[in-house]
């Protein structure tokens, strides 16, 4: 007995670690495969069986892919009953391999925030980016995220729902892929937002990706090796060229956990690119955080929209807004 227990530990001991790297390299090819651009990847299915209160699930229809990009919104509380009132809107972006249902999970902090009187009625729309396009287009022009979601999408809301359509009463966020898409949007395009929220997101030199990266390698062989496009698609080129507007439009806040060794040092550079450009923001990281939104969130649930809401503010987002608070 004792023989055959001493050599089930010896399997053991010996077999865990190989089945540990298995399972782990299975994972990773896992996550890979999840993180696959696909052109069945823009509406979300199936959908979850239920949404968050006031959470529901839409499409639009896309003329330059051609098909339906899929969208979640959260409308507050009055909005049903006060038909006049024009509400300021956040667009949360996801992050890799995720879609328009995977952060609803904000629009329940917002939601319970607003009940107890924390932040003003606002709206929250979730787009689909696809799994692995950083909000950015594919050089092939197959997957044009960046055109569709400013082209395309926030037109659509604008048009179908009582938003106020201008830079004063637009956010932009995200997490992890979502933080730096909504980075690269609001660097290239300051005049659309009033605030930029980047959570734990990579903020790449796009510029010099093709010197250092292989072209089969992301993002490469998704952005391509045109330095047109790649300098297009630089956040910081894009900072340093709409150094003005970002100054006079943006507000900007980052955050990271110092535990998350993928994005922090990306993060840290964008803290001190917009430091030395003399940008003010606001810059924190979270002691011991891994990547982990829920995480970042939790113990800062009755704080998390301040900063967009006094970016709303500031940016005097409709007068007939602010006088009906």
């Amino acid at each position: 007995m004792k023989r055959l227990l001493l050599l089930g530990l010896f399997v053991f001991a010996f077999f865990a670690p190989l089945c540990d790297r298995v399972f782990s390299a299975d994972a990773k090819k896992q996550t890979k495969a999840n993180q696959t651009n696909t052109d069945d990847m823009w509406v979300a299915k199936p959908l979850p069986a239920s949404f968050p209160t006031n959470v529901t699930h839409h499409t639009c229809r896309s003329a330059v892919m051609k098909r339906d990009v899929g969208y979640c919104i959260y409308l507050p509380p009055g909005y049903g009953t006060d038909t006049t009132r024009r509400y300021p809107v956040i667009y949360n972006l996801h992050g890799a391999g995720g879609n328009e249902t995977r952060t609803v999970f904000n629009a329940e902090v917002l939601h319970a925030g607003i009940l107890a009187g924390k932040w003003p009625e606002l709206i929250m729309v979730f787009p689909n980016g696809g799994r692995s396009t950083m909000y950015q287009d594919s050089a092939d022009g197959r997957f044009p995220a960046e055109t569709t979601f400013v082209k395309e999408l926030m037109p659509h809301i604008d048009a179908t729902y009582r938003t106020i359509a201008d830079r004063t009463g637009r956010c932009i966020e995200g997490f992890s892929m979502g933080g730096r898409g909504s980075t690269h949007l609001a660097m290239k395009h300051p005049q659309l937002f009033c605030s930029l929220f980047n959570q734990a997101g990579n903020v790449y030199h796009a510029s010099e990706l093709a010197k250092t990266v292989a072209p089969t390698d992301w993002p490469v062989n998704y952005l391509g090796t045109d330095p047109a496009h790649l300098l297009a698609n630089d956040p910081f080129a894009n900072l340093t060229k709409n150094l003005a507007a970002v100054k006079a439009n943006l507000r900007i806040q980052v955050a990271c956990g110092t535990a998350d060794d993928g994005h922090l040092p990306t993060v840290r550079e964008y803290h001190a690119a917009l430091t030395k450009a003399g940008v003010e923001h606001t810059y924190w990281e979270v002691e011991g955080l891994d990547h982990n939104q829920r995480k970042m969130i939790e113990g800062r649930r009755n704080t998390w929209f301040d900063f967009h809401v006094e970016s709303l503010r500031k940016a005097g987002a409709s007068l007939h807004y602010w006088k009906t608070l």
